[in-house]
Parts: C-alpha cells; sequence; structure tokens
C-alpha cells in the first residue's frame, strides 16, 4: 500500500462520487494516514476526532475486505476510539470479523447522500432574508459550529478551531443565515467546492426557530448560489432522521446513495 493518492485514485472515487465525495476533498489535505493500492482499497484518516474513510468497489470479495480490515487493525484503529465511514457490505463483514477478535461493532448512524440538479421553491411562505456571513458575524457563526457538531455528537473540537474554520468560509464567501425579519440568526449552512460538486453542510436551526421552515428557505437559496456557480449540490444527512430528509427532497434533492458510519 501506498501511502499516497493519484489521479488513478480520484478516478476510482468517482464511481461512488456522491457517497464518498467528502473522501474525494479531505484525502487531498494533511491526514494521519493516507493509505491506497490505486486500484480495489484506499483508506484516508485525518485524524481525530473525524472518522476513517475507507472505500471499496462494490463487488469486493472476501478477501478484499479481510485484507482492509487487517491493514485497519495493524494501524491500532480498531481500537474503540475511531469510526468508520463505508460500504454497507463492508461494514457488515467488519462487524462479524471484529466478534472474531473479541470486538463489538456496531452501525452508528445511516447516511444517505443526496444531490440536486434542479432546485426547487419551497412552497412555505417565511419571513426574513439570507444572510452571507461577514467578518462581524464570526463569533455567531463559531456558535453555529459548536451547537451544531454538540447536536450531533460527533467531530467536536475547541471553539478557537471552530474559530479558524469560520474566518475561512467568511474569506471564501460560503457561510450563510437565514435571519429572522427580526433580524435573529435562525439557521445556518455553509458549502465547499468538491471538484464538480458542491458539499452543503453545517446545516443547523436554533432550538426556538425550528419547525417554521427557515433551514428549507436557507438551503434552497444556496442550493442555488452553488448551482449558478457551476456545481452540483449535494448533501449526507442522518437516513433516520425522517423530517430533515422530506425538507431537502421538498426543495428538489434526489437520493443517490448510501454509506454508514460503524463505531
Amino acid at each position: 500500500m501506498d501511502t499516497f493518492v493519484d489521479e488513478r485514485d480520484f478516478k476510482l472515487l468517482s464511481r461512488d462520487k456522491y457517497t464518498f465525495s467528502v473522501m474525494s476533498r479531505i484525502i487531498k489535505e494533511e491526514c494521519a494516514l493516507r493509505l491506497s493500492d490505486h486500484k480495489r482499497l484506499i483508506i484516508c484518516f485525518t485524524g481525530q476526532p473525524y472518522p476513517v474513510w475507507i472505500w471499496t468497489p462494490d463487488n469486493a470479495s472476501e478477501d478484499e475486505m479481510e485484507r482492509a480490515y487487517k491493514i485497519v487493525k495493524d494501524n491500532l484503529l480498531m481500537d474503540g476510539d475511531h469510526r468508520f465511514n463505508i460500504k454497507y457490505e463492508l461494514a457488515e463483514y467488519f462487524i462479524v470479523r471484529a466478534k472474531k477478535d473479541g470486538l463489538d461493532l456496531k452501525i452508528s448512524t445511516n447516511l444517505f447522500a443526496y444531490d440536486c440538479p434542479f432546485p426547487i421553491a419551497p412552497s412555505t411562505v417565511v419571513d426574513g432574508e439570507l444572510h452571507q456571513c461577514t467578518e462581524d458575524d464570526v463569533k455567531v457563526l463559531v456558535d453555529f459550529f459548536d451547537m451544531f457538531h454538540i447536536a450531533v455528537g460527533i467531530d467536536q473540537e475547541s471553539r478557537e478551531q471552530y474559530k479558524t474554520y469560520a474566518e475561512n468560509d467568511i474569506k471564501a464567501g460560503t457561510a450563510y443565515f437565514w435571519k429572522t425579519g427580526d433580524g435573529e440568526y435562525a439557521s445556518g449552512c455553509n458549502w465547499n467546492p468538491v471538484e464538480d460538486m458542491a458539499s452543503i453542510g453545517l446545516v443547523y436551526t436554533r432550538d426556538e426557530f425550528r419547525r417554521r421552515h427557515y433551514a428549507e428557505h436557507l438551503v434552497y437559496q444556496v442550493t442555488k448560489i452553488a448551482r449558478t456557480a457551476g456545481f452540483l449540490p449535494m448533501l449526507y444527512t442522518d437516513a433516520d432522521y425522517a423530517a430533515s430528509n422530506a425538507c431537502y427532497e421538498k426543495i428538489g434533492y434526489v437520493l443517490r446513495g448510501k454509506l454508514c458510519t460503524i463505531s
């Protein structure tokens, strides 16, 4: 296994461009572990608190899945402190295989990957307007980073690190809020380009503003912005959170792929 990636790997990931679009982005960044045979297996781990991403083809054999398991274990990632974003077939193999080693793995999150080739305007009417984040919004954006990660319970970092992310998003012009008619920050989200796609994330609505369709309007508007910029918008959702999935589908998002997180 090589410790670098090249065009061969991005070509492999393009076969699963929806479910592994995030992996296509982070694999270019500084990683604690990056392994690839450039044919059948790619492993990427940026570091805690983030998950380990493992790509395998849809027709991976049992021998290939065993190889992936051993590499992960040999790199001390099968220690109970790490999570893995993988396809369901590999997840099932890992769960059964880990039991032989006295380890109890289970699926912690079911993930859906959506894209939106044709945004559909919300049928609801809400007060307020879209607001692109500026330097004056750094503190509020940091608050939204913090609230989002506490809510999902994963990838939690320090406020200082969130500040770095917030400043980068503001500089790139990719962070947005929906502000109510009274000027309150109700919902927030951002987007990041991943080759020809735009990954929309950090979608969060403050508790007191939920069920008022603010996030629906926010994501729709940001989706249009990314689409106009020439990207195909996509996002991941918790497959078990029916309300948010229904919201995205109403504004034109189409289910394209599935994967899961095991821990």
